[in-house]
């Protein structure tokens, strides 16, 4: 094929691609023309239904409402059932079923709260005054069971129960007899029972029956709910605090006056503080806790009011109790209330951590601050009084004679007061330590020694009373004997030391040998001179027998009288005397007797054989009287 046939055939075949081109655009003018009418078509119905829709949605709209506001009136038509219900139980009163009492206050409380957040309903202020009155009624009848049930059921504790929460060892005996300072069998426990006491068993008392105490915790709740904090604060306050002072007072506390103290015999004194003693140690232990635990139970959640209650149901009580130890400790002191005194400085002591963490609170800082200025009082009297003590040993001027040249009633008594103290010795310490934080044991062996030595200050004034030089170093040698013994065979001996003894000793031993010296120096009538018989005459011999016969006769009959109370210290000083004594009496008869044997009435001069004076001495320092010795 050639190139004019090529061409004419691509000619044709552009020809037939325009017609079928032409063709296409009518068929789409075409398609665009019924899809045109098709659209208007659409929006001429579209139009139509409009109406239709709106409507469709109204009343989807009004089906929903009607659906909300059925459960809506059902929710208040619910509570004003339930309000009703819980109206019913209210007005029945909490004597019935208190716990369901309790429950429809809740309930009421929940419909005011409802009510409340829903104000839009028109008749909402109405029901809401209704229930609030209501509300009050019920608390108020809920305050008047809140009294009645705790009045009840608030009775004083007998003393009879309060012991048997006690240990044993603090139990008072069953003879009931008064506690009476230094009785073995009765007296109030001290330091040396403080370690047995530190881990011993208090047994709290019923305040109130268990199966109460959870329906006072729930009245309380309520009353502090309802915002009655001040009307619950007053009713426990007054229904307990008055129950405690009963228990106090049955237990036998009573308020006692400085003046009261004053007047007062010792032995009634004694008593009352050694029953003190004992109240204080119950009333904090089994009383004042037990009232806490009961406090922290029923207000349990009421923690505004819980402190403060606790502190005005106590005051009282705990006030009554240490103005009677304030009394004590502000009274004239004396020295025999020094122990008392200790006694209850130790039962502070005792006490002071529990008396610390029941009152640890602001509201009972009165109270706290109340005890330990009892405390340190009493440490201050205790101190002023063992100083006066001291002073009191040296100045005694008491007339009392002893005769005898015996132990003096003062010295028995400092020493029995001494050793006394000693069964204070921790107490003692820790009572210097309040002053003083130097080393107690230093302090309490100065304190020791002072005493000991104004006692010996004191005796040898007394000892100057004796016209009889040798009494006077028999009276001496007497006291301090006395106290070098009682020392040894007591702690003091640790304390005061062996030097002090030995020291003592030594001054007993040389008052023996003045007594020797000045009572016999005269005594031996002239019996151990010098010279032989042929140098002397029968005349002489016999002034000297008769004049050492008066002599030792006199001895005899006034040293018979006196008393030397220690059975060695006696026989030691008749065998000392005795060792002087006859072997010169011995010696004198052998020497110078046959000059008056030979003679007439040789008796009348010899009237003594050596064993007669060995039994006549061993009459000395018996302390017969004169009738005695002539028997």
């Amino acid at each position: 094929m050639g190139v004019p046939q090529t061409m004419e055939a691509l000619r044709e075949r552009a020809d037939f691609i325009k017609e079928s081109l032409q063709k296409s655009q009518i068929i789409t003018d075409n398609m665009a023309a019924i899809l045109g009418s098709f659209d208007h078509r659409l929006s001429a119905l579209e139009t139509a239904m409009r109406p239709t829709q709106i409507r469709t949605h109204s009343i989807r709209r009004a089906h929903e409402n009607i659906d909300k506001t059925l459960k809506a009136a059902e929710v208040i038509l619910s509570q004003f059932d339930l309000t009703r219900k819980a109206e019913a139980k209210i007005l029945r009163g909490p004597h019935e079923d208190l716990e369901s009492y309790l429950e429809a206050i809740d309930q009421l409380r929940s419909n005011v709260k409802f009510f409340s957040s829903n104000k839009s309903f028109k008749s909402s202020d109405g029901v809401l005054n209704h229930a609030n009155q209501l509300l009050a009624k019920a608390i108020s009848k809920l305050e008047e069971e809140f009294r009645q049930l705790l009045t009840n059921y608030s009775k004083p504790v007998e003393p009879d129960r309060l012991f048997e929460g006690l240990p044993n060892s603090l139990r008072p005996s069953s003879s009931g007899s008064p506690r009476k300072h230094g009785d073995d069998n009765t007296k109030i426990p001290t330091e040396h029972q403080g370690k047995s006491l530190e881990n011993a068993i208090y047994t709290l008392p019923t305040l109130i029956p268990p199966r109460i105490i959870p329906l006072l915790h729930d009245l309380a709740q309520q009353m502090a709910q309802a915002g009655h904090q001040q009307q619950l604060f007053r009713i426990y306050r007054d229904t307990r605090a008055s129950v405690l002072e009963q228990s106090v007072r049955k237990l036998g506390v009573e308020r006692l006056s400085k003046d009261d103290v004053q007047k007062m015999q010792w032995e009634v004194l004694e008593a009352k503080i050694g029953n003190w003693i004992h109240y204080m140690r119950i009333a904090v232990k089994l009383l004042f806790v037990g009232e806490k635990k009961l406090c922290d139970q029923i207000l349990d959640g009421v923690d505004s009011l819980r402190d403060q209650c606790f502190a005005e149901v106590t005051v009282n009580s705990v006030s009554v109790l240490l103005s009677f130890g304030e009394s004590i400790a502000k009274s004239k002191r004396s020295p025999e209330k020094l122990f008392v005194l200790l006694d209850m400085y130790e039962i502070m002591r005792e006490l002071h951590s529990e008396i610390e963490l029941l009152f640890g609170s602001k509201a009972c800082i009165e109270m706290r601050d109340s005890a330990s200025s009892l405390t340190k009082r009493l440490a201050q009297t205790a101190q002023e009084t063992f100083c006066d003590f001291e002073e009191a040993v040296e100045k005694d001027a008491t007339k009392t004679a002893v005769l005898d040249g015996t132990v003096h009633p003062l010295t028995s008594y400092v020493i029995n007061y001494v050793k006394f103290l000693f069964d204070y010795q921790s107490t003692l310490k820790q009572l210097f330590q309040e002053f003083d934080a130097s080393d107690p044991d230093a302090q309490l062996a100065s304190v020791t020694t002072r005493i000991m030595q104004a006692l010996q200050n004191n005796l040898d004034g007394k000892s100057k009373q004796y016209r009889d030089p040798a009494l006077t170093q028999l009276f001496l040698m007497n006291n301090i004997h006395y106290i070098v013994r009682s020392v040894r065979r007591s702690e003091a001996k640790d304390l005061l030391g062996d030097d002090w003894v030995q020291i003592h000793r030594r001054i007993v031993q040389q008052h023996a040998n003045q007594y020797k010296r000045v009572s016999w120096a005269k005594g031996g009538g002239g019996i151990g001179g010098d010279g032989s018989a042929s140098g002397i005459s029968r005349a002489a011999v016999k002034d000297r027998f008769k004049t050492f016969n008066v002599q030792f006769e006199e001895l005899h009959q006034r040293q018979s009288q006196w008393t030397v109370p220690d059975s060695e210290l006696r026989e030691s000083l008749r065998l000392a005397v005795a060792e002087v004594l006859l072997p010169a009496y011995r010696s004198f008869l052998k020497r110078f007797g046959p000059m008056i044997e030979n003679g007439k009435n040789p008796q009348k001069y010899i009237r003594y054989s050596p064993e007669d004076l060995d039994h006549m001495m061993n009459e000395f320092f018996e302390g017969k009287t004169w009738n005695e010795q002539k028997r």
